[in-house]
């Protein structure tokens, strides 16, 4: 199993940037997919973007593109969220997610993860 731990959650202004990381634990990184998810206040959780497992190919929902990269290093066993013109939409808890697979193909629904890391506040301030 693999263990997550998102960093880097904090208030910014709007229009500001971010970048969070996600740290795992484990021999095996480089085979997990991974996902980035948030949950605002009283909102379900919803899909953020999507990385394959050496990072050829990302994915990701409507609302962020253009303005949120991920990116991998798998020799540092991190994942990141760069987040560039921060809107107050965009406050929530960000949790990474893993799952382990030897293909693969885009994922965008929490059953599709078996691993989670504890979440990381982002507040966007207007």
């Amino acid at each position: 199993q693999v263990q997550l731990v998102e960093s880097g959650g904090k208030l910014v202004q709007a229009g500001g940037s971010l970048r969070l990381s996600c740290a795992a634990t484990g021999r095996t990184f480089s085979s997990y997919n991974m996902g980035w998810f948030r949950q605002a206040p009283g909102k379900e959780r919803e899909f953020v973007g999507y990385i394959s497992r050496s990072g050829g190919t990302t994915y990701y929902t409507d609302s962020v593109k253009g303005r949120f990269t991920i990116s991998r290093d798998n020799a540092k066993n991190t994942v990141y969220l760069q987040m560039n013109s921060l809107k107050s939409e965009d406050t929530a808890v960000y949790y990474c997610a893993a799952v382990q697979s030897s293909y693969d193909y885009v994922r965008l629904r929490e059953n599709q993860y078996r691993y989670w890391g504890q979440g990381t506040q982002v507040t966007v301030s207007s």
